[in-house]
């Protein structure tokens, strides 16, 4: 690089501002106002050494000339020259130059060229680039390296060619600016002073620059320095300042000095105006252009006009005078000629076009973004009209709008206002879209400052340090609503409000609508003034600042109390009366607009729903009624209309479907006679059967006795729901209402439950203030779940609470089809062409829809991009539930350009294929349009026609969709595009029989069965290329390998998809591959007549790899914490998200026992030979070795045992890892609440199964015993422990879990189970310490059981016995023995009772949370315990109940799963069987935390349940049953004594 050889001065710590200054000027060679930036901010030498990239950026100096600083800076500090590496031409482009080598040479993206264009990177700075700059600049890594090599290779290239480039966008000039004249008057300005300042500098070369000693020498040095920029750089200005002051400083640059004198002296004389002389300090020392603005300041324009001319006169200059009054003449003329063009203009009716875009009704855009300054009360009095505005977002200038009096304020008194930052929108769309609630409620954003708020952060800048400040994080939030992908262009209109002057360029919304001006066009941009003085001012700016002008936009001659009168009478109209909702006892409450827009989760379902919105004779509503009706019949989503135009017209009632009644008693049983606080209603149905319609059909019957809402957002988090829906219970009244909520669920999840648990802990509180109404404080959810089978669901919902409707019609519903179509043909033309309403009036005839695709797809072309369009809608909406492609990607794909208003286009473009679509809503995000077919059979239908007819399959239109570009951008509607066809390729159906699910997704079931492996790969492998990041493709295409036995290449893609994210559903994925490879080995091997020792060896490292792999997925099943967004997004189809509690556990067995199995078919350990299996176990147990087992000699044998050798340490590790994974899985299952999953209960399945062939392969039987006793007559007392050992071990005795777990057994197996440890309790001499506490603590435990099922039992011992027993052991072990069995036995034997106190209880209770914390926590981290007894009325060991005890008072006359519904939600205690044999602890809450009390003893005791304990840190006195559960005392049924 070129630059100055003179060599750095050693200290630049002792420069000073000047000399910091001097040296960006001539040395670093910046414009100069970046150097005054420096000088401003008394940037010295010693600050200046300390400085970093991002220290200069905030001074508001942009990219470019920031890294060029920074770049000389470090060769200084180094003392190093400066040499050039580069062609001089390169460092002479201008950044319009650059921004051409970029598009024409290097060949990247625009948006990364026309970035570097934004940050002044000329080709001085380009220089000094390294790749960090670039990446700071979001190039990405990729280009960033591509330009840098590029410049690199310019040293051996010639000069390159550098063509202008046209401007074509809307908002640049159409003829190209090279080079701003600001930069070159800059340049020039550089260059004279660096020639002085070089002459400065040749005169000491030792310094770099001349220093003066005297403080006045250096303030005249900088005056002179700051007084010559700004003469130097007013022509530069000159076009930007308002024509008649560039007119005025014309004429009088024509005076000489001394006459310029004599026109000053005259103008302070005179008086021939209504405003007073100028004062003479203004004057003084003026040059023309600061005289003649100082003119049009204070006389005005126009009077400017007439006193310039008249002090002329005055002073001889008539000439001048004369020339002025001409221009000035043409400048009336066009100053009059656009008044008389304001006046013309009726500005209510140019206010209604500008908003409905020449309509009556503000709903012709999706939504408004307003721009508003600094208010006055008098005015927000007037701007009630933004209420009825679709508010995006408002940008708001006035730091006081927040306070009492302001806008924000009084918006937020009657609409929801959140309140945020500019900085708050950084970030990925999607995510801020959801955090900051965009669409559902409106966002107001403060762009300078906030005075409610107490925080030097939140004051109100100055233009300078506003711009340095806040500026860049404003211009990223336009950038951000500018995005189509957030708001689309033509539908969305901004508004600029505009209720304080705008008298400067310099003023933060000025620069606000410049950022506008970047990002969409002018027209999608009004303006609204307060008045026409501030309007004239800002027209000003606009036509001077970005040559455009405004005015066919403005709206200045109304005031704001017109603008909200003509605002507020524009449509859609609101209900005259208040939306209501139904109340207790027969009366009903107003339901706010500001509480609707709390509740975004819900769609409310109002007594006057659709009431006095329309002139119902009107023409209008005639239409609209044509148009909802015609859109539902053709297959769009039912709305409340259609039911309340049936109402109002009695003889054409809505159609019932069969089920309708049933399902309404359902409900109303529910409320009358149901004890839990919130209860579901499964609905299943077939996808397109009315499922929906039903539901909603039943809703608005019982508006009258529920309040009822639709949940409109599934991605909400279940709590926020909750707590929506409890606010909707309590709304406006001091009783609670009943809420009927309906919930649509299209993917046959179990989401549903824990919305149930979440609404039932909402609202536990305000039930139990209001046991006077149960009835009323009651939710009921109206679940309908999609389903391919309902039938089969609905038995095995197994329950009265649910309902099934599929997609046949009985003969009265076919009667009542029939009679609604002639009542069709009455108001409609063709109701034939009304698909949907005629698939189910055929009965779902499916020779009818196949009639329908062939006649539609007669002339259909794939090579058209209609037809293609239309391909991917029928195979995305047969595969995938609610799918839909966004109108604005289609319209995309079309390459149609977007017309506002005018959606039908896409439609249009699509014909003959558009019968058979309808244009949608997307809720979720933000209400966007979709297309789709109208219903499930016509796609369905439709898919198979272009099979059958045109050869097309599934995988063709599959790759051709994988194929677009297009669709795999980054964006929000693009990503939900992107979503269903993952969805398409991953997920699997539930089978009819149980929870599982089938092995692969329909659409790759189906390309399967047609085409084959090959395909299939193929397809998966083109997803995984465009779903780079999402790990469940690869981890599907393994799973389909692993299934077609290709284990290595399954292999290679499991190992994908773990490298993608390592979680517990990839890492599994990898063991599975293992686990699959191993068992087709042995089913292979198991065919084969011979043996190969090398498939042992091969065996063995596929188990030790898939035991590691399982060991792994566990590990971070027991730490990862997944966030809910995450889990949707990428959800894993192998298991739900919630349900991987263990498994990894259950592999490790699965794997252990494969091996056992294995080795058991060894010719010289063959376990089916009682003798060789005795050398099998006692090698298993690490009683011999390999080398000592009895075989044949010969070479196989040999090999085997070489092999085993090899692989002997983890072969012999194998037992007591199974031991041990076995006892860990006896904890989860005995002390875990169960979730009642099939998964859970799969497992359990499992675990026993294997425990009965270790029983077989480890326990020998009785009859072994007596064999070895007969052998080994000495050993007997040894073989008689070992006996009872093997005896407890055999019927899962031998832990502390295990024996619990006899609670739920035969009291004959605890009686052999407490004899055996009677037993080894004699013979402790022989048992080391660590054995003898541990079944001492067993044997404790055992007696208990035996009691609680056998109390005449005479192997049980006394209360005293036991007590004083576990006394002692407790004095043993301390406080810190590692399990929390002991504690256990503490709660159950030493709680206090009336006649006893323990005041160690407490830490005993400490001392069992301490212990299960270390020992459990991974088993509890995301489930929580349940207590398998319970503390009755009784003494001694009579108080202790067992749940299985208690469950007998409910069996067999009550069905299990309803028994244990009651025991999950706590309703059991509500029962008079429990209530009678439970004894109800007295407690209190204290700062959030439980506690029972025994007179002066308290306790610490867990609620059973989450929301047990109310928020507030209230201190209440309470009672509860207390359970006893392996973490501690646990509080169930806590109930306030208030």
């Amino acid at each position: 690089m070129k630059r100055s050889t003179t060599k750095p001065p050693p200290e630049i710590e002792k420069w000073t501002e000047e000399d910091v200054h001097q040296w960006l000027m001539t040395q670093v060679k910046v414009h100069e106002p970046c150097a005054d930036r420096f000088f401003e901010e008394e940037v010295s030498g010693d600050s200046l050494v300390f400085y970093k990239k991002t220290d200069i950026l905030d001074l508001g100096i942009k990219h470019g000339p920031a890294v060029k600083i920074i770049s000389y800076l470090e060769r200084l500090k180094e003392g190093s020259q400066h040499a050039s590496q580069f062609p001089a031409y390169v460092e002479n482009w201008t950044k319009e130059q650059v921004n051409q080598w970029l598009l024409q040479h290097v060949k990247i993206y625009s948006k990364y060229a026309e970035r570097l264009q934004e940050e002044d990177v000329s080709g001085d700075c380009l220089v000094c680039f390294k790749k960090q700059d670039l990446l700071d600049l979001d190039v990405k890594s990729g280009p960033a390296v591509k330009i840098l090599a590029e410049l690199r290779q310019l040293n051996e290239k010639p000069e390159p060619t550098l063509q202008p480039i046209p401007h074509t966008s809307t908002d640049q000039q159409a003829t190209p600016k090279p080079i701003q004249p600001e930069e070159s008057l800059a340049k020039a300005i550089t260059i004279q002073q660096a020639d002085k300042m070089v002459g400065q500098m040749s005169e000491n070369i030792h310094l770099p620059f001349k220093r003066t000693s005297e403080k006045e020498e250096i303030l005249q040095t900088k005056t002179e320095v700051l007084v010559s920029k700004r003469k130097e750089t007013v022509a530069a200005t000159l076009p930007n300042i308002p024509k008649i002051t560039v007119e005025i400083q014309k004429t009088l640059d024509d005076l000489l000095k001394e006459d310029l004198k004599r026109f000053h002296f005259s103008l302070l004389q005179y008086t021939n105006s209504t405003c007073k002389p100028i004062p003479r300090g203004k004057l003084e020392g003026k040059d023309t252009m600061d005289t003649a603005k100082l003119l049009t300041e204070h006389y005005g324009s126009n009077e400017a006009l007439k006193v310039t001319p008249e002090v002329l006169k005055e002073i001889g200059q008539c000439d001048l005078a004369c020339n002025l009054e001409k221009t000035m003449g043409q400048l009336k003329q066009q100053c009059h000629s656009k008044e008389a063009l304001k006046k013309e203009a009726n500005q209510g009716d140019k206010l209604k076009n500008l908003l409905t875009c020449g309509g009556n009704s503000l709903d012709n855009y999706d939504r408004f973004v307003v721009v508003v300054n600094k208010s006055s009360p008098d005015q927000v009095q007037n701007l009630q009209f933004l209420s009825k505005l679709k508010l995006f977002c408002v940008l708001d200038y006035d730091p006081e709008s927040a306070a009492k009096g302001g806008l924000c304020y009084s918006y937020s008194e009657s609409r929801v206002a959140n309140r945020h930052t500019p900085s708050q929108y950084q970030g990925q769309t999607e995510t801020v879209i959801k955090n900051l609630n965009l669409y559902k409620q409106t966002s107001w954003v403060f762009c300078n400052g906030r005075h409610d708020l107490d925080s030097d952060s939140n004051r109100e800048l100055d233009y300078k340090n506003w711009l340095r400040k806040s500026c860049r994080d404003v211009e990223q939030l336009i950038s951000f609503i500018c995005n189509p992908e957030v708001l689309l262009q033509g539908r969305s209109l901004i508004i600029f409000l505009l209720l304080s002057p705008v008298d400067t360029e310099k003023d933060p919304i000025f620069d606000t609508y410049k950022s506008f001006l970047k990002h969409t066009e002018e027209k999608n941009i009004i303006t609204i003034c307060d008045s026409q003085s501030t309007y004239e001012k800002w027209r000003e700016l606009i036509q001077d600042k970005c040559d455009y002008d405004i005015d066919p936009l403005s709206i200045f001659e109304l005031t704001l109390s017109e603008v909200n009168g003509t605002v507020m009478a524009l449509g859609p109209f609101n209900q005259s009366s208040e939306r209501l909702l139904p109340s207790p006892d027969s009366s009903a409450v107003v339901l706010k607009q500001k509480d609707e827009d709390l509740m975004i989760a819900l769609d409310i379902l109002c007594l006057n729903q659709c009431k006095n919105i329309y002139n119902e004779n009107s023409q209008e509503f005639h239409d609209f009624r044509i148009k909802v009706e015609e859109e539902f019949y053709r297959g769009g989503k039912v709305k409340w209309w259609n039911f309340y135009f049936c109402d109002k017209d009695t003889e054409k009632p809505f159609i019932k479907r069969d089920k309708y009644e049933n399902v309404k008693t359902i409900i109303r049983s529910q409320r009358t006679h149901s004890k839990n606080a919130c209860v579901l209603l499964n609905l299943f149905h077939h996808p397109g059967c009315g499922g929906t319609t039903l539901a909603m059909h039943v809703m608005w019957d019982l508006r009258q006795e529920f309040r009822c809402a639709v949940l409109k957002d599934n991605t909400l988090p279940k709590d926020e729901v909750a707590t929506q829906v409890r606010k909707l219970v309590k709304l406006e009244s001091e009783k609670p209402s009943p809420v009927l909520l309906l919930v649509d669920d299209s993917q046959e999840s179990n989401n549903h439950y824990d919305l149930v648990n979440c609404i039932r802990k909402a609202i536990e509180d305000f039930s139990n203030t209001h046991m006077d109404d149960v009835q009323n404080c009651k939710v009921i959810i109206l679940n309908c779940v999609r389903s391919h089978s309902p039938k089969e669901q609905y038995r095995q919902d197994n329950s009265t609470q649910c309902q099934y409707i599929t997609a046949s019609l009985t003969p009265e519903e076919q009667k009542e089809f029939e009679k609604k179509l002639k009542e069709l043909e009455e108001t409609h033309e063709k109701p034939e062409n009304f698909y949907t309403f005629m698939i189910m009036k055929s009965n779902f005839d499916k020779d009818y829809v196949d009639d329908l695709a062939r006649n539609m797809l007669g002339s259909f072309d794939f090579s058209t991009k209609e037809a293609q369009l239309f391909a991917f809608l029928a195979l995305l909406n047969t595969f995938v539930a609610e799918s839909a492609i966004s109108l604005s990607l289609c319209e995309d794909f079309l390459g149609l350009k977007v017309i506002r208003w005018k959606e039908d286009s896409v439609l249009d473009r699509m014909k003959p294929y558009s019968n058979f679509l309808i244009i949608d809503t997307d809720e979720e995000w933000g209400g966007y349009k979709v297309i789709k077919i109208l219903h499930h059979t016509i796609a369905c239908a439709c898919l198979e026609e272009l099979e059958k007819s045109h050869y097309l399959k599934v995988s063709d239109i599959a790759m051709e969709i994988l194929h677009c570009d297009l669709f795999f951008s980054v964006g929000v509607v693009k990503h939900r595009f992107m979503h269903s066809i993952q969805r398409m390729l991953i997920e699997r159906q539930r089978k009819k029989a149980g929870d599982e699910r089938e092995p692969f997704s329909p659409f790759i079931d189906k390309i399967n069965n047609q085409q084959g492996r090959q395909t299939v790969q193929e397809i998966f492998v083109r997803a995984s290329s465009r779903f780079e990041t999402r790990a469940s493709i690869p981890q599907a295409l393994a799973r389909y390998l692993y299934n077609d036995c290709d284990f290595p290449e399954a292999l290679k893609w499991a190992e994908k998809a773990k490298n993608i994210k390592e979680n517990p559903y990839t890492v599994d994925t990898i063991a599975q591959v293992h686990k699959s490879h191993l068992k087709s080995n042995i089913q292979r091997e198991k065919q084969e007549a011979t043996h190969n020792p090398e498939d042992l060896n091969t065996n063995m490292i596929l188990a030790n790899d898939a035991i590691k792999a399982f060991k792994r997925a566990q590990e971070l099943a027991n730490t990862e914490v997944v966030p809910e967004e995450e889990a949707a997004d990428d959800v894993s189809d192998d298991y739900s998200r919630r349900s991987y509690n263990v498994y990894g556990y259950v592999g490790v067995l699965e794997i252990a026992f494969l091996i056992f199995e294995i080795l058991g078919r060894l010719p010289f350990i063959e376990e089916s030979d009682p003798m060789k299996k005795k050398y099998l176990q006692s090698f298993l147990q690490k009683s011999i070795p390999i080398t000592r087992v009895y075989k044949d000699d010969n070479e196989i044998n040999n090999r085997y045992v070489e092999i085993i050798k090899e692989h002997e340490l983890f072969i012999v590790n194998l037992k007591p890892q199974v031991k041990e994974t076995f006892e860990l899985l006896d904890c989860y299952f005995t002390y875990i609440k169960g979730n009642n999953s099939e998964f859970d209960s799969k497992n359990h399945r499992t675990v026993c199964a294997l425990f009965k062939k270790y029983v077989n392969l480890f326990c020998t039987t009785p009859e072994g015993i007596k064999t070895e006793r007969q052998n080994n007559p000495n050993l007997n007392l040894k073989m008689d422990i070992e006996e009872r050992r093997l005896c407890l071990e055999m019927n899962q005795a031998d832990t502390f879990v295990g024996v619990l777990q006899h609670l739920d057994k035969h009291a004959e197996e605890i009686e052999r189970v407490t004899e055996c440890y009677a037993f080894l309790q004699q013979q402790q001499q022989f048992i080391n310490k660590k054995q003898k506490t541990k079944e001492t603590i067993n044997y404790i435990l055992s007696n208990i059981v035996l009691y609680l099922l056998n109390p005449k039992s005479k192997h049980v011992k006394s209360y005293k016995y036991l007590s004083d027993l576990l006394l002692k052991t407790l004095q043993d072990v301390g406080l810190r023995y590692p399990f929390p069995d002991p504690y256990y036995l503490a709660l159950l034997l030493l709680w206090p009772s009336p006649t006893q106190e323990n005041t160690e209880i407490g830490t005993y209770v400490t001392a069992i949370r301490n212990s299960t914390r270390k020992y459990l926590s991974k088993l509890f981290q995301k489930r929580s315990t349940v207590a398998k007894l319970y503390l009755g009325k009784e003494e001694g060991l009579k108080r202790l109940i067992s749940k299985p005890n208690l469950d007998k008072s409910f069996l067999p006359k009550m069905p299990r799963d309803a028994l244990a519904q009651l025991w999950r939600n706590g309703d059991i205690f509500k029962e008079t069987a429990i209530i009678s044999r439970l004894h109800r602890v007295s407690g209190t809450i204290e700062q959030g935390e439980l506690f029972a009390n025994y007179g002066k003893l308290k306790i610490p005791v867990r609620p059973a349940l989450i929301g047990g304990i109310r928020t507030g840190f209230s201190t209440e006195k309470v009672s509860f049953y207390l359970g006893f559960a392996i973490n501690g005392p646990l509080a169930y049924d806590i109930q306030h004594e208030n």
